[in-house]
């Protein structure tokens, strides 16, 4: 593990000391600041740090309820660290250029478990073509992690099945492509060979995947309303969010073993401390669980 006190570092303190005029008291905050982020990154060296390794300790910090003044100091000390480095030719990028602090998390979504997860996906009525649809939508949902407005506007030529994908546009115009299993496939291929053909009736061509009662691109209000029937029929008392499925998705996906940057990508979030809420939920469901089962709990 590299000195937590590296040559840059005294470099640094030094310059501000020289030609910037601060305080002694904001340089020994500066220094201890650099120095802890040292510490947390190991073997990595702090002048070579990456952004996300940065992004990662900055979220650890707010994890952890350090003072967000602190954090701020922090970040200050960082992106003038990297500033000096680079007019002193002694690195080519800087990764502290776009790193903002991560905001305050006022409300933690509410995830459903998994065993309510499968039973709202077996509540849709199988011998009606809406249950058939509504079967296909839950399931592409939980497999796939996509936002309501994104599962209603889904064009159909966007769905490849034979090779588990799904290609999105979601906020901002941004695309990804996203895998679905094979309950997901199978479900979207019952709809596909005859409750589709049955709701699109004569309407010869709807470009949307999924289509409404009367054949047309359903709205997320009719979305969100049918989720919310399934749900009561499966007995689901807690809140239900229209983005519960998704919720959902992130959240098991953690508790599974997922990595937060897997996850970030298949949702779409452009910054991780947005998918990072998920490991709060994560581990509160672990501690909930603990403090239910463990004879000390």
């Amino acid at each position: 593990m590299p000195n937590p006190l590296t040559p840059e570092i005294t470099d640094f303190i030094q310059y501000l000391r020289l030609n910037e005029g601060l305080s002694e008291n904001t340089l020994q905050a500066y220094q201890r600041d650099l120095k802890k982020t040292q510490l947390a990154l190991g073997k990595t060296d702090l002048s070579q740090a990456s952004r996300e390794q940065l992004e990662d300790y900055l979220f650890q910090l707010h994890v952890d309820q350090v003072n967000p003044r602190s954090i701020a100091r922090c970040l200050s000390a960082l992106k003038r660290f990297y500033v000096f480095l680079i007019l002193h030719n002694r690195i080519q990028l800087d990764p502290a250029a776009q790193l903002k602090a991560p905001q305050l998390i006022k409300k933690i979504p509410s995830v459903i478990s998994e065993n309510q997860v499968e039973a709202l996906l077996n509540a849709p009525d199988l011998t009606t073509p809406l249950g058939v649809r509504d079967k296909a939508i839950l399931e592409l949902m939980y497999a796939s992690g996509l936002r309501v407005s994104e599962v209603v506007n889904l064009p159909y030529e966007q769905l490849n099945l034979s090779a588990g994908l799904v290609q999105v546009v979601g906020k901002g115009n941004k695309e990804r492509i996203v895998p679905i299993g094979q309950i997901a496939i199978e479900a979207i291929e019952a709809y596909l060979k005859s409750a589709r053909p049955a709701l699109v009736g004569k309407h010869k061509w709807v470009s949307t995947l999924f289509v409404s009662r009367i054949g047309r691109t359903m709205t997320r209000q009719t979305l969100w309303h049918r989720i919310k029937n399934l749900a009561l029929q499966a007995d689901i008392r807690s809140q239900l969010s229209p983005h519960g499925l998704r919720h959902a998705f992130a959240t098991h996906l953690i508790n599974h073993g997922a990595d937060l940057r897997t996850v970030q990508l298949l949702l779409g979030h452009s910054d991780l401390s947005t998918t990072q809420i998920y490991t709060h939920v994560a581990k509160e469901r672990l501690q909930s669980i603990h403090h239910q089962h463990h004879p000390r709990g």
